[in-house]
């Protein structure tokens, strides 16, 4: 199959907007991730004009937002919930919760497509409460470097939630609130003999975990500092040989459609992807459309699926193909919505550097204000100098010019 179904992608990934089929009832705690599938897929199509409503779903995503309390003691447990599942949400204009609900704390994947969302609709993220977000994020790390996906006790922790750290980090364009020295050290006893990474130490190597982990060491700045040139250099050829017409994520496992996207990303980031075979790779994504109702699924000829819809298309995405929009491979987002992040973080800027002037300012001020005027303090300290200084000669002087002129 050749033909790209471009209008039927178009549709499908509307329809998941609005409408999903029973099936997906597992996921409902899962629906912030969905939507970010379809709304990053339309975006790379160049189709976010399609959406019926934009600043529905904006809202839809803010009332997703958990709030820190009046004396933001709970902010460990902010960021984005996943769905409305547990009958909490956010009324537009809230600064805060008065919400007491046990069990109502933010996801840190939830967090990571929340932000997302955002930036590929437009939005500044004015009403992201920075700092909750991040508080959230430094509650999550663990000891050994690894992040939990919720505040609460018994959750997953591996290499996915380094990934959304790092990522929710780059978006807040603020990695305070990861400590990046433990977070590569976890990377780097994830890395496994066959040259890929696993989900965690002594774990097998796996294409999303090795994606994972490549892209968070590129958003932290130090992929060249952790990784060596021989460990790159075998990563490579771990991923290379991941290919068979599409990719597949572990040895000898069949192709598998989103694997065009975690295994292309990776090589991407590490500067390879032109090694891989375009052609063998187009043919087997193409072969998992589905030309009646549009999407992609894992597998040929079986039902098209939201996940592997998106991934198969970031896969033709990152090959260029279709007249698609370019992608970030390490955030996942295309180039049109991290541009439109940049633009936000120097805005940011320019309101700290503002901030810092107006702080300098009042400072001065008050400093000019504590102090007498230069003029009445030079005269005073004149005439006091002066009687202080002069004041033993002329006593005497004065003394016998007295009682001189008295006695003549």
């Amino acid at each position: 199959m050749d033909q790209f179904e471009r209008s039927k992608h178009i549709v499908f990934f509307n329809r998941v907007l609005q409408i999903l089929p029973n099936r997906y009832s597992s996921l409902d705690s899962n629906r912030m991730t969905i939507a970010f599938f379809s709304l990053s897929a339309l975006d790379i199509l160049d189709a976010l004009h399609t959406i019926d409503n934009t600043n529905h779903i904006i809202e839809w995503i803010y009332s997703l937002q958990v709030l820190p309390d009046k004396s933001g003691g709970n902010r460990n447990r902010c960021g984005f919930r996943g769905g409305s599942y547990n009958g909490v949400i956010t009324q537009p204009g809230d600064t805060f919760t008065d919400h007491d609900v046990e069990h109502d704390y933010g996801h840190i994947a939830m967090t990571y497509t929340g932000l997302a969302s955002l930036l590929i609709l437009g939005d500044d993220l004015s009403r992201v409460d920075r700092k909750a977000c991040l508080e959230h994020v430094r509650a999550l790390q663990l000891d050994n470097g690894s992040f939990k996906t919720t505040i609460a006790d018994g959750g997953e922790s591996d290499m996915r939630f380094v990934y959304c750290a790092c990522s929710i980090s780059v978006m807040l364009n603020d990695f305070s609130a990861v400590d990046q020295d433990a977070a590569c050290a976890f990377i780097q006893k994830s890395l496994c003999y066959d040259g890929g990474f696993g989900q965690g130490p002594d774990e097998e190597s796996h294409g999303g975990s090795t994606f994972c982990a490549c892209a968070a060491l590129q958003l932290m700045g130090r992929l060249n500092q952790v990784l060596s040139a021989n460990v790159i250099e075998k990563l490579q050829y771990w991923c290379l040989h991941r290919q068979n017409m599409g990719f597949h994520g572990r040895a000898h496992k069949d192709d598998d459609s989103c694997y065009s996207f975690w295994l292309g990303a990776t090589l991407k980031i590490l500067d390879s992807f032109e090694l891989i075979d375009f052609e063998r790779n187009r043919d087997f994504v193409l072969s998992t459309q589905d030309a009646v109702v549009g999407g992609f699924a894992k597998w040929p000829q079986i039902n098209p699926d939201a996940l592997h819809s998106y991934m198969g298309m970031c896969g033709l995405a990152l090959m260029g193909d279709f007249n698609l929009l370019p992608i970030n491979p390490a955030l996942n987002i295309t180039q049109r919505a991290v541009h439109h992040m940049k633009q936000i973080h120097k805005e940011w800027e320019k309101e700290k550097l503002s901030y810092v002037n107006i702080e300098n300012k009042e400072t001065v001020q008050n400093i000019n204000k504590s102090e007498p005027t230069p003029n009445t303090f030079n005269y005073k300290t004149v005439i006091i100098a002066f009687m202080i200084g002069l004041g033993p000669a002329l006593l005497p002087w004065c003394y016998r010019m007295i009682f001189n002129r008295g006695s003549s």
